[in-house]
């Protein structure tokens, strides 16, 4: 048995599939590749991946990650160019590498992820900049997720308002148990509609150790 970490990207073809259905499609490629997955013990064995974080529905991302644990002993580089030529539309491979069977689980190793907003209907800049600012010198900003209050300013660790047309916003959020920040909660605050952006993460921030 073997343990390997896969980087991947997840296109506009699979923007829609949610994180359940996300491990089916790893199946199914894993199955179309002939490489032999390692199942969990018990009454309903499931096969055995790990995502890194979950990926918000209608998002895209340049820096997804999962581990699987396969009951072959076959050299990671040959897996990984079976994969890259098996993998359905929606997903491009970055890198495929070998991990310590003992090593912490994925998601515990996630400490934060950056994103991409593309503003895709026009805004006035200006007053949009301004209220980057006040966002980030205020040292407290209340909000309600699930029925309780918390404050999402130490979950923002860096905002920034690119040049240009059309409005690009990149921000860096914490995603720890229970001080996860999510990109829609701050489009809100900053009186963007969620829904008028583009949003993609384009990287996820691993503990070391």
């Amino acid at each position: 048995m073997q343990r390997i970490r896969i980087s991947y990207e997840k296109g506009v073809e699979l923007q829609y599939t949610g994180n359940l259905d996300m491990h089916k499609v790893w199946e199914r490629t894993f199955r179309r590749a002939h490489l032999p997955l390692a199942y969990s013990q018990g009454f309903h064995p499931q096969p055995k991946i790990q995502q890194a974080a979950p990926l918000p529905l209608g998002f895209t991302s340049k820096a997804e990650m999962l581990d699987v644990w396969m009951d072959t002993d076959e050299p990671v580089e040959n897996i990984a160019k079976v994969l890259v030529n098996t993998a359905q539309p929606g997903i491009a491979i970055r890198q495929v590498s070998a991990i310590p069977l003992t090593g912490e689980a994925l998601p515990n190793l996630v400490t934060a992820a950056s994103y991409r907003i593309t503003l895709e209907e026009p805004i006035d800049k200006d007053l949009l900049s301004q209220k980057t600012s006040q966002m980030l010198s205020t040292p407290f900003i209340e909000r309600e997720r699930r029925g309780k209050n918390y404050d999402l300013r130490p979950l923002i660790l860096s905002l920034t308002l690119l040049q240009g047309q059309p409005a690009i916003i990149e921000l860096d959020l914490t995603s720890l148990p229970g001080a996860t920040g999510r990109p829609e909660e701050v489009l809100e605050e900053l009186g963007v509609d969620p829904y008028s952006a583009d949003i993609e993460r384009t990287g996820l921030v691993l503990k070391q150790g």
